[in-house]
C-alpha cells in the first residue's frame, strides 16, 4: 500500500488484489507465485463443472521445465467443463511468510486456496519430492492423511513415474492414477464431476 501523502490522505485505499500482496516483495523471486505468464489460462470459477489444481511438489522453475505438466495443463483447460490451475512448492522465504501469517498456499492463476478445488493432483517425478507433497498439503490447510478428510476437502490424487510405487504415500493420497496422465486425468475429472453431482459421499467416490 502507498504511504499517505498530500494526494491520498483520507482517501480509501484499494483492497489488496492478491493474498500475498503485503509481503511478496520480501521473497527472492515473486514471479514464481503470481502467474500472468504468456498463454496461461484463467477461467471463470463458476463456468465449469469441475476444478482441478495441478500441484508440482518442487520449485516453479523445475515444474515449468517439465513438458508433461505443460501438456496436461493445456489438455485440461481445452475442455470447457474443466478448470485447471497450477501450484508449486514454495521456496523457504515464502513458506516462512505463509506460516507466520497463517495464509494458505494458493494457485497462481486465481490465487484460490488449494482447499477450494474439487481435486488437487500431484505430479510425482522422483521420490525426494514426497516430503514436499506433505508440506504443500499442510500449507494449504488440507489434512495430511486421507482418513482425516471429509466432504469439505478436495480429492487428493497423484500420478507420474514415482506413482508406480505408491506405498510410501498411501496414507496421504486418496487415489493414485497409474499410467498416461494425458488420457487418465481428464476422464478422471469428468467422472469425479458426475459422481459428485449425483450426490455420492466421499468414500464411494
Amino acid at each position: 500500500q502507498p504511504e499517505p501523502s498530500a494526494g491520498n490522505v483520507g482517501r480509501a485505499q484499494p483492497p489488496m488484489s492478491h493474498p500475498y500482496e503485503a509481503f511478496i516483495h520480501k521473497v527472492q523471486k515473486p514471479g514464481r507465485y503470481v502467474g500472468g505468464e504468456y498463454r496461461s489460462v484463467r477461467k471463470a470459477w463458476d463456468s465449469v463443472r469441475v476444478r482441478a489444481a495441478l500441484a508440482f511438489p518442487d520449485a516453479y522453475e523445475i515444474g515449468m521445465s517439465h513438458l508433461g505438466l505443460r501438456i496436461l495443463y493445456g489438455i485440461l483447460n481445452g475442455d470447457p467443463e474443466i478448470l485447471c490451475e497450477r501450484a508449486f512448492a514454495p521456496w523457504g522465504d515464502l513458506e516462512t511468510e505463509l506460516r507466520a501469517r497463517a495464509i494458505p498456499l494458493v494457485s497462481i492463476e486465481s490465487a484460490r486456496p488449494l482447499g477450494d478445488f474439487d481435486c488437487v493432483g500431484f505430479s510425482l517425478q522422483y521420490e525426494l519430492t514426497f516430503t514436499n507433497v506433505l508440506n504443500m498439503l499442510d500449507l494449504a490447510g488440507i489434512p495430511l492423511r486421507w482418513k482425516d478428510r471429509d466432504g469439505r476437502h478436495p480429492l487428493i490424487v497423484a500420478g507420474g513415474p514415482a506413482a508406480t510405487q505408491p506405498e510410501p504415500l498411501a496414507p496421504f493420497i486418496d487415489c493414485f492414477l497409474i499410467g498416461d496422465g494425458e488420457d487418465l486425468f481428464p476422464e478422471f475429472l469428468r467422472r469425479l464431476a458426475r459422481l459428485r453431482d449425483a450426490g455420492l459421499p466421499r468414500p464411494e467416490v
